[in-house]
């Protein structure tokens, strides 16, 4: 049997997608970007900025810059999303007409900024789904950025709408908010992993996105050029943290970023030999090791192997059986 039949019973899986989410804004760098993914494959996303990457008076350029780039032949791996304007934004409207409109069937996705709750989210949808329904999937997939007040509040409402597949945090937001009661060292390493206030809004965030099987996406780490400092971000992020996912903001980050959520080989090993003992067994439980393992931990060792495969490891071929089974199925 598939293994979702198994051990989800009848449940929605949780969500996977790339490890790293890249941001870039100027056309040099998006296109850049761009060259770098049909290199490397689509084993990080591109998110195209328009509220940051927009210089003031070309937002309407900028925009069908981007609707350009994603609808062109370099868009190979149709893993290319976008982030608009916000929602108040007097250019929001004009980011969908113009880009979702014309490209929802090439869009990865999209992200909102700055909503203050639910509301604003279920507004922007209505806006977003006018545009996209004639020019493609009628549930564009949308993430969302948590960093208001408002929306940390209701992060676990947000998670829960259908259409969002993803929460990131967007930690210099939710310090600025603060107008100075939470100091700017809360913003880097390591007083973002240890600021009671941050690590209470990184904490509901992802305990809102694995309530409802939906990816958790960690901030950025602003020192582009020390490997070393993102590297061990993102390991604290998905392993402190519980996150699975990370932004990037430099060329240099993606790879220490897809290195520190990828399952060692060590991982993917013991997954494949405790998930070939349970198919043995038609799932039922299984001691290994002196170790007793049965569908709970089953469902996390498949995860292992998912995640494994989605990030482009080279898996033994046993564990590529069980992938490829799980497939074929």
């Amino acid at each position: 049997m598939h293994p979702s039949e198994v051990l989800f019973q009848g449940k929605r899986q949780p969500l996977l997608l790339p490890a790293c989410d890249h941001y870039c804004g100027s056309e040099k760098l998006m296109r850049k970007s761009m060259t770098l993914q049909q290199e490397l494959g689509p084993l990080f996303d591109i998110t195209f900025d328009c509220e940051d990457g927009a210089a003031a008076g070309n937002e309407a350029a900028h925009a069908q810059l981007v609707a350009d780039l994603v609808n062109s032949e370099d868009n190979r791996h149709n893993r290319i999303g976008v982030r608009l304007h916000d929602i108040d934004s007097p250019f929001f409207e004009q980011d969908v007409a113009t880009i979702v409109g014309a490209a929802a069937n090439r869009l990865a996705y999209v992200v909102l900024p700055k909503p203050n709750g639910v509301a604003d989210v279920r507004r922007a949808l209505e806006v977003i789904n006018r545009a996209a329904v004639p020019a493609g999937p009628a549930a564009l997939p949308v993430h969302v950025l948590i960093e208001t007040h408002g929306a940390l509040r209701e992060a676990y409402d947000i998670a829960a709408l259908p259409q969002v597949e993803c929460l990131s945090f967007g930690i210099m937001d939710f310090v600025s908010a603060h107008y100075g009661a939470v100091p700017a060292s809360a913003m880097r390493t390591p007083g973002q992993f240890s600021h009671p206030l941050v690590v209470r809004a990184k904490l509901e965030m992802v305990a809102a996105c694995h309530a409802h099987g939906k990816v958790a996406s960690h901030n950025v780490t602003t020192e582009i050029k020390d490997s070393a400092v993102v590297a061990n971000d993102a390991q604290r992020a998905g392993a402190e943290f519980g996150f699975t996912r990370m932004w990037s903001i430099h060329p240099d980050q993606i790879k220490p970023i897809l290195k520190a959520f990828t399952p060692r080989l060590s991982e993917v090993n013991e997954a494949t030999n405790i998930l070939q003992e349970a198919m043995a067994v038609n799932w039922g439980p299984i001691a290994q090791h002196g170790r007793l393992h049965d569908r709970a931990s089953y469902r996390y060792y498949w995860t292992v192997l998912q995640r494994a495969k989605l990030a482009g490891l080279a898996l033994p071929e046993s564990a590529a059986a069980i992938v490829n089974q799980t497939e074929s199925n």
